[in-house]
């Protein structure tokens, strides 16, 4: 009989270098909990699909770092606000810029879609929340009352009310229809990070940087309770779908609340480190986290998480079965939203707006439109998930199927031990096959056992060596090897006899002519270190170089490539592209002529060079994580 695979609750799906500078914000599509949103430092918004190593699309146009993007419902619009203040609408499916609305005069903190109307809400660090029409690309309202940064939004799921939650330690309830605040919720001692709507019964959930979440009766406008004692500030929290629980997204770990009483149904540890979204699709959490330029995903088996219940379980929770959940109470204890049946009409005006409010869209408007890109990178990923929208389907829309659990690492290192071993199976033994990339650091020579080196013992009697046997043996293969270092050390030498009386240039091409890779290596790792000796003819001469070292079975000379292409992309490729897109000089000008062939030699070898990193772009671990750097480094060469 066969022994069932346990798999594992919660699981690390995936890793990616999601921009050339560091990610400042992201978000998750909550429909299909299978979309990304990451915007950088590098004024970039970026598109993913989850557990795809490629990004689908990049939108350009900001002119400074993108601090919070959103996605609407039914992820066809998307939302990105920077840290001048612009607000910048793209439109997924016809891949261009919408709208730029302008008004702001501090970083966009916060964002949401209505969820019903063409309409973005959107909070700042000048205390200001404004309500925008995305159709007449014009400010309906402007809400005051908070007296520090705005730091989330968030629409009711009727559209009737709009939440925020800022750092001076309040959360305030609006009315869109009356244009005014309906209340403030007081008690946290810390600024507010998150809030959330429960939805379908009258009740809001915020978490605070103070460790505590509240939820709050949005009938008789006060707290129903408060959870404490969370491992520390309070990001990122969501309402299952049913409204029977909430999750919140602590440090490593899921844990499970219910609010009349409060009680925590269930923690599961989840090494995401501080975790900035979350969704839910097919009885799958996803959660998202990012650190500098890389961004992770993690998911959990829901199927296997307590969400109902008195006691709260042990945070290990890997080897139980699937839970089983109670059935949810049938009747609300609170008033349900009325969700209207079409699209919801535009707030009322109860405040004459601003003339630069309502003025039309300026010249300078249309020109940030023009300037603003959607570059699609993936035409593939593109046209799967953005494309069918626009055309009547006759069959009913794929169902994304839910993310595979890895089996638990016990049980996999068990599977393992009980395969026969080499010395059982009776087919003939296979050779032992040096592994794709040799690692820089190890334990013992590749290919090599001691055991060779030693003569056969037939007899146990005559296990015992004499000395001179002994070093006989462990000699062999010793002259060679010292012919061979002996050699790249004269070459090296030679290296660096020509350095000191010419310049890096010779000794690279000196390097080159050698025709070893080795040395070129040691020369690489000296030159990477002080990036002022690059120059533009010196990589006309490594690039070739480069290109040999990243298709190695060593790991440090791929690594020694990565660096030097890195380097080589960020101060030159700007020149590159700028003087094969310059127009030709009027005159002889002898150094713009040579400056231009080099360029076009160097534009030529690095386009050779990023289909190699192209398809290495989908290894996993550091080496991976690097090509998929210089990937993005590279997209300007298509």
């Amino acid at each position: 009989m066969a022994t069932p695979v346990v798999t594992k609750t919660a699981w690390k799906l995936q890793e990616i270098v999601a921009h050339a500078s560091n990610v400042s914000s992201l978000v998750l599509g909550k429909a299909s909990g299978r979309l990304l949103a990451t915007g950088g430092d590098d004024c970039r918004v970026n598109l993913w699909s989850i557990n795809k190593p490629n990004c689908i699309m990049s939108l350009t146009g900001h002119t400074s770092p993108v601090e919070s993007v959103r996605l609407n419902t039914p992820e066809e619009l998307i939302v990105a606000g920077s840290q001048s203040g612009s607000i910048r609408v793209w439109d997924l499916e016809a891949a261009k810029i919408l709208r730029t609305l302008m008004g702001h005069k501090a970083n966009i903190c916060s964002l949401d879609f209505h969820p019903y109307g063409e309409f973005v809400a959107s909070g700042s660090q000048d205390t200001n929340i404004k309500l925008w029409d995305i159709r007449r690309k014009g400010c309906v309202f402007r809400y005051r009352g908070h007296s520090q940064a705005v730091r989330c939004l968030r629409f009711s799921p009727d559209g009737k009310w709009l939440a925020s939650a800022a750092d001076d330690h309040t959360v305030k309830l609006w009315d869109l229809t009356a244009g005014k605040m309906m209340s403030e919720f007081p008690g946290h001692t810390g600024p507010v990070n998150v809030v959330e709507f429960h939805p379908n019964e009258y009740l809001l959930a915020s978490g605070s940087s103070d460790r505590t979440i509240r939820f709050w009766d949005l009938e008789k406008f006060q707290v129903v309770s408060c959870i404490e004692g969370e491992p520390g500030p309070v990001r990122s929290v969501l309402f299952n779908p049913d409204g029977c629980c909430l999750y919140s997204g602590c440090q490593d770990s899921l844990r499970v609340y219910g609010w009349e009483p409060e009680r925590c149904f269930d923690v599961v540890a989840v090494s995401w480190g501080r975790v900035a979204d979350l969704a839910i699709c097919n009885d799958q959490l996803i959660g998202v986290a990012f650190s500098q330029s890389n961004v992770s995903s993690y998911v959990v088996d829901l199927t296997r998480v307590t969400r109902t219940g008195t006691v709260a379980r042990d945070p290990v929770q890997d080897s139980r079965p699937p839970a089983q959940q109670p059935p949810h109470p049938s009747a609300p204890l609170r008033r349900i939203y009325e969700r209207p049946s079409t699209a919801c009409s535009k707030p009322q005006r109860v405040k004459q707006n601003s003339e630069s409010e309502r003025r039309s869209p300026s010249s300078e408007d249309d020109r940030d439109e023009r300037e603003s890109r959607a570059e699609i990178q993936n035409a593939e990923d593109y046209n799967e998930i953005f494309q069918p929208k626009n055309s009547i389907r006759r069959t009913p829309p794929r169902r994304s199927e839910p993310f595979p659990a890895p089996p638990e690492d016990d049980m996999a290192t068990a599977k393992e031990a009980s395969k026969p071993s080499p010395a059982m199976d009776t087919q003939l033994p296979v050779p032992n096959a040096e592994p794709a990339i040799i690692p820089a650091t190890r334990n013992e020579p590749i290919g090599l056992k001691a055991s060779d080196f030693l003569p056969a013992v037939k007899i146990p009697q005559q296990a015992e060596l004499v000395d001179e046997d002994a070093m006989s043996q462990i000699r062999k293969g010793h002259d060679t090897m010292c012919v061979v270092l002996t050699s790249r050390h004269k070459n090296l030498d030679t290296v660096r006899a020509v350095w000191t009386a010419g310049d890096i240039k010779t000794s690279v091409d000196s390097a080159v002519a050698i025709n070893d890779l080795s040395v070129v290596v040691d020369l690489l790792n000296i030159v990477n270190q002080k990036a002022s000796l690059w120059k533009l003819d010196l990589c006309t001469t490594v690039l070739p170089q480069i290109e040999k070292l990243l298709q190695s079975k060593y790991e440090s000379y791929v690594q020694t490539g990565c660096a030097s292409l890195k380097l080589i992309l960020q101060r030159f490729l700007p020149l590159i592209t700028d003087m094969l897109a310059a127009p030709p000089s009027v005159g002889v000008d002898i150094s713009r002529e040579e400056r231009l062939h080099k360029c076009r030699l160097c534009y030529k070898q690095l386009r050779s060079i990023s289909g190699l990193v192209k398809s290495k772009s989908g290894l996993s671990g550091r080496h991976g994580s690097a090509f998929r750097e210089l990937h993005l480094l590279m997209a300007s060469l298509d």
